[in-house]
């Protein structure tokens, strides 16, 4: 009897020893596996991303825009405090204590310890500039 050679029809590449392996369902009853969609997933990752630095840039940004205000406080007072040393002043201010800042008849700068209101009639100034108090630093900060 001749051996009768059976011609299998299934391409030898197009089957596996493991199909556990592959990248999609092997048979009817396999689950279904879908690919990613790896631009999907790149996106959705880049638009976090972005989101969450744009986040930190704005609270460094804040940060930044409050130094600038401290620091232009600073700069301001430092500027008051050079007119109110430059002023005439008859007593050693003390710091904690609130002292009035004038401009004289003569165009010079006066520090006093009376206010406005309590002048009188005489005056004893052309304009008032301001209210300050020394802080410990011996900068002024302008009440008024």
């Amino acid at each position: 009897m001749s051996e009768r050679r059976t011609h299998n029809p299934i391409d030898k590449d197009k089957i596996t020893e493991t199909p556990s392996t592959l990248p999609y369902a092997h048979n009817v009853s396999s689950a279904v596996i879908f690919p990613d969609d790896k631009e999907r997933i790149k996106s959705t990752a880049m638009s976090a991303m972005v989101e969450q630095t744009n986040s930190q840039m704005k609270q460094i940004y804040d940060q930044m825009e409050l130094l600038i205000q401290q620091a232009n406080k600073l700069k301001s007072r430092v500027e008051i405090s050079e007119q109110i040393y430059k002023s005439e002043m008859g007593f050693k201010p003390l710091v904690g204590h609130t002292y009035y800042f004038y401009t004289r008849e003569n165009g010079r700068d006066l520090l006093s310890m009376i206010a406005p209101d309590q002048w009188g009639r005489m005056g004893g100034y052309k304009t008032f500039v301001a209210k300050a108090k020394l802080l410990a630093d011996h900068t002024w900060e302008i009440l008024d």
